[in-house]
């Protein structure tokens, strides 16, 4: 009798950018990347991509420039991924799906110590200083649970606090100061609070509690928290009002005339606020919404699976079909064109998983194979 073994895929489309001006290795449409092995999790930053496999070791692609592919080089690697050196004994748990900061990566071992190797350049590795990386080295945090990071900033829930370390652009760090940190700094009134996920963008930063309540905090020129207010930007969470509990936040955004949230709500519903310039926001409209409105799936299709880039956004159905609407103008709706969509467009079948920052998004596909 034949059994079956499990093995996976890997696709990406839409570009990367970090480094040196411009966008490098503009796909249009979803290609396929190899990889050594079952694929776990997909991990995104602007410049790069990771896959981390159910052995523990961890691949990155693209841009490398600045250390962030993890190998000890500093060249760029587009179709053949590289494996990220880590010390000798060291296997990875997880690593954030949304998101990482600016050229720089981010993993957490399986004794809950967080590691971090590229740019660093406001900091975010919380190690004191904005030296560059080539290779993983272990941060000052343990037990950590969740992290996230995007531009020049990190968070990190470490034995149950939330911490964040890098530049402060508008509040994005949360401890009710604008002050850079390039060591932790606590987030404010988070202290006590059981927090499941956290996420970030170029200027924003929130987290999602084990009851369903959702807090972000940072830049606002769109409606970013989502609390009513425009261009009042704060340094401390502030809840997002919604009328169910949040089940899953994907937080998008790279550059001040952009950033949109999209959730999940326990009853399967979907909400969206923030800059709707591209319709990222799924409603068919545009401008902004500065308190969540609701967008719906294509008729007959339910969303598991949310993410989101620059002012793009993406979800997978609960039949693998990846869905994408907004911004694309270097690819990153991944239908072959580069125009914006106005509403979702079908990128493919058969996902699992999905990570998208800035201009590019990777998905994983597991592949189920006969063997006598």
């Amino acid at each position: 009798m034949a059994s079956q073994e499990t093995t996976s895929k890997v696709r990406h489309w839409g570009s990367f950018f970090g480094g040196a001006k411009g966008n490098f290795d503009i796909e249009k449409s979803p290609v396929a990347v190899t990889l050594p092995g079952t694929v776990a999790e997909v991990g995104t930053s602007n410049s790069t991509e990771y896959a981390l496999l159910t052995s523990g070791s961890l691949y990155a692609w693209g841009l490398g420039t600045q250390g962030q592919l993890g190998d000890g080089l500093r060249v760029n690697s587009f179709t053949s991924p590289v494996r990220v050196r880590f010390p000798a004994g060291v296997k990875i748990a997880s690593i954030p799906a949304d998101v990482m900061p600016y050229d720089t990566g981010l993993a957490v071992d399986t004794r809950g110590n967080v590691w971090g190797w590229g740019d660093n350049g406001g900091g975010e590795l919380c190690l004191g200083n904005t030296t560059e990386y080539s290779t993983p080295v272990r941060l000052p945090l343990t037990s950590v649970t969740a992290l996230a990071g995007a531009s020049n900033h990190a968070l990190y829930d470490a034995r149950g606090t939330v911490y964040a370390c890098g530049q402060n652009v508008d509040g994005d760090l949360g401890d009710g100061t604008r002050y850079n940190s390039t060591t932790p700094r606590m987030v404010a009134r988070l202290g006590g609070l059981s927090v499941t996920t956290l996420v970030a963008s170029f200027a924003n930063s929130g987290a999602l509690l084990s009851d369903g309540r959702y807090f972000d905090w940072g830049f606002n020129g769109s409606g970013q928290l989502g609390d009513g207010s425009v261009h009042h930007s704060s340094g401390v969470p502030v809840q997002v009002r919604l009328p169910r509990p949040v089940t899953q936040v994907a937080q998008g955004g790279s550059i001040w005339d952009n950033g949109q949230t999209l959730v999940m709500l326990s009853n399967g519903s979907l909400w969206s606020w923030g800059n709707d310039r591209a319709a990222q926001l799924g409603d068919g409209l545009t401008g902004m919404e500065p308190r969540p409105v609701r967008f719906h799936a294509p008729r007959g299709v339910v969303y598991r699976s949310l993410a989101s880039g620059s002012a793009t956004s993406y979800a997978i159905s609960t039949t693998g079909t990846v869905y994408a609407w907004g911004v694309g103008h270097v690819g990153q709706v991944g239908d072959g064109r580069t125009r914006t969509a106005v509403t979702s467009v079908v990128v493919g079948t058969g996902a699992a998983s999905i990570s998208a920052t800035a201009n590019n998004v990777v998905i994983s596909v597991p592949r189920r194979t006969r063997k006598p």
